[in-house]
Formats: structure tokens, sequence, C-alpha cells
């Protein structure tokens, strides 16, 4: 799904296509994507282009990314299953209004989601791809899109949980994405269970194999 969205949107350059694999990168993130279930044929095409010095890789296929995460020394990964929306447009349950988040509301963001960067998450700001959920005047929690176009940065507030807000944002997030014309599609740790039943309530559909994220840690 990550490099349906990137070619869709325009923002791939493509590195090698052929029958068996694709290997692109997206010009947004920065990120790398390989498509391809060969193991051999995968390192082969990595290796290829390894002088690029990767820093952001995401591979479709678990063995392929457990052998790239050791060959061109990544230090942090994710092993993650993707979901995907394919069912027809349903308006959210209404609990919720939200808006766009902009440049102002940065401090907050910052505050209450630290899994990306700062500088990652202003940039996702600038995209306008951050939505605030309110229950009248309360801010309620946040959910937005990844610079490669997944879905995710969901938040709710400690006070609020346990009461379908989640469910409300991400409805949102999926209404919007297919206003775009894109498929709505999110990766989730392959641990977190909690994450896995909120897909299910929202009819998601889970991937058969693991995906795995790879990055290396950036020198503070």
């Amino acid at each position: 799904m990550g490099l349906d969205r990137v070619i869709k949107r325009g923002t791939a350059q493509i590195m090698e296509e052929r029958d068996e694999a694709l290997f692109l990168r997206d010009s947004v993130s920065g990120a790398y994507f390989l498509a391809c279930g060969d193991a051999p044929l995968g390192i082969e095409i990595l290796d290829r282009h390894a002088d690029r010095g990767y820093e952001l890789l995401m591979t479709s296929d678990h063995a392929i990314g457990t052998a790239a995460f050791e060959r061109y020394g990544f230090s942090e990964k994710l092993e993650c299953w993707q979901v995907a929306y394919y069912g027809e447009k349903r308006e959210p349950d209404g609990k919720l209004a939200v808006r766009v988040a902009d440049a102002g509301d940065l401090p907050l963001l910052a505050e209450y989601y630290s899994l990306i960067s700062p500088e990652e998450l202003e940039k996702v700001v600038e995209r306008k791809a951050m939505l605030l959920g309110y229950l009248g005047d309360r801010l309620v929690g946040f959910v937005g899109e990844h610079l490669e176009g997944s879905m995710g940065l969901l938040y709710v507030f400690p006070e609020f949980r346990r009461r379908g807000f989640a469910v409300s944002l991400q409805s949102h997030m999926i209404a919007r994405t297919l206003d775009a014309g894109f498929i709505p599609f999110g990766q989730v740790e392959k641990d977190n269970f909690a994450s896995l039943e909120l897909q299910k309530k929202l009819r998601m559909t889970r991937s058969d194999g693991l995906i795995v994220w790879m990055w290396k840690q950036v020198e503070q």
C-alpha cells in the first residue's frame, strides 16, 4: 500500500521495476520501499543501490527486512502488520468535530506525541495531514497521516479513553483519505493487540505477513 500511495500521488522515483519486484524512493518522506517476495533477488536489488546510503527503508517481505537490517547498518526496526480499508465510504459517527491542525498546534502535538521527530511532525502539519478532534470545545485527541501516506499519529488524552473516540478519530481520517481518492492504510506493530482490535472495529483488512520498517538513529 505504501508503494501504491506514493506512486499515485506522484512522489515516487522508480529505482527498479520487474515482474517480481518493485523498488522506489519517495521524495516526500525520503523512504525507500521494496516490494519483493524473493529474498535473494531483493537483497541483490538493495545491494545494487546501497551506495545511496539508506536511512529509512520498508520491505514488504519479512525475510528480506531481517537480512537488510543487519546488512546495511540500521539501528532501529519495526515489524508490522499492514491494514487497509477496502469498503465503501461511511460517514464518521458524529461523536467528534474535527479541524486540521496548523503551526500553532505544534507545541501541544510535540508535547504529547514523541514517536516521530519534531521536524517530521512539523512536516506533517505543513502538509495539512493532522486532524484534531473536539467534544464541544474540549480537545479529545488527534490523528494524522505519516509522510509516506499511512494513517497513524493517533493519540487520545487519558481522560477521554475507553469511550470510542479512537474509532471516531480514525473514522474521520479514513473518510478524508477516501475523499482524496486514495485507499486508507496503516501499519500496526506486530504485538500491539489493542491497536489490532481497533482496526477490526474499523473493518480494516490485515495483511497475511509482516512488513519491516528500519531506520538509522540520528546522532544528537
